[in-house]
């Protein structure tokens, strides 16, 4: 199993620095969120520095994902917006079709959306915006990892079927599992949501998490059994499963290797169990 880091947890970093500090404590990738402090997807020299990132990466010996969970980027007083749902979705479609090129310039292993807060009439202009943003990375040869959100308009993995099959089962349309949201909201145990999804999965983010509560939580401190759910995603599963604990870049490190030995000690427990 090939454990990552989500760089929205080390905002605080500059990004050599996050891929210094993961390398170094033995993440295998990271989990690279687009953003204004990393890797600035409408900043000037975007190639030049997209090429720069992709030496470092190999240099480190890290894979990467790429995720587009940027707070503010679009619009500095409106979280998450716009959206694919909203009047004008224009920037949304290019910070997504950015995410594609930088993904494919990086060889990342995913590319990683949502589809935001909208009303459930607005469901017609979230499967078309897909549906572009599908056909592009499709040219791009590039995968795409659509994540179910609570509160979002694909809430759960129910969701993210309906969507799938609107969008027209395209091969490179998969879908990122966070563990974390399954033990919050999904009514099958969280094990058995990756088995439930695993002939889609390409891309998994880990965190703990408590139902009905919508928090990600450092490791032990929620209500997950993770030894069963490390044995289910190496069942089926060989990309990345990336950390995701964006509160938390004011410890970043030390929360880093913590949750990197928890996580080792969680994936040899899967095994003495087996």
């Amino acid at each position: 199993m090939r454990f990552g880091y989500g760089t929205n947890g080390f905002t605080n970093h500059r990004l050599t620095e996050v891929f210094a500090v993961l390398a170094d404590l033995g993440y295998d990738g990271v989990a690279l969120t687009l953003d204004t402090m990393h890797l600035d997807p409408f900043g000037a020299d975007l190639a030049r520095r997209t090429a720069e990132v992709a030496t470092e990466l190999q240099r480190r010996g890290l894979a990467v994902v790429i995720e587009t969970g940027a707070r503010y980027l679009l619009d500095p007083r409106r979280k998450h917006r716009p959206t694919l749902m909203d009047d004008d979705p224009a920037p949304r479609l290019e910070y997504l079709r950015r995410a594609v090129r930088v993904g494919a310039d990086l060889g990342a292993e995913a590319v990683s959306f949502w589809a935001g807060i909208g009303p459930s009439q607005s469901w017609g202009r979230l499967v078309d915006g897909t549906r572009q943003i599908v056909e592009f990375a499709a040219a791009h040869e590039v995968t795409l990892g659509f994540e179910p959100e609570p509160g979002m308009l694909v809430n759960d993995i129910a969701d993210w079927r309906r969507l799938h099959h609107d969008v027209g089962e395209p091969a490179n349309f998969g879908i990122t599992l966070d563990i974390g949201h399954c033990r919050c909201l999904e009514p099958l145990p969280v094990a058995d949501c990756v088995t439930a999804v695993a002939g889609h999965l390409v891309n998994v983010q880990i965190d703990d998490m408590r139902r009905g509560v919508h928090e990600h939580l450092e490791f032990g401190t929620g209500e997950i059994d993770f030894p069963p759910v490390l044995a289910a995603l190496d069942a089926c599963y060989d990309g990345l499963v990336s950390v995701e604990l964006p509160r938390h870049p004011h410890a970043a490190p030390a929360i880093a290797a913590q949750s990197l030995d928890f996580l080792r000690n969680a994936a040899k427990e899967a095994g003495d169990r087996s």
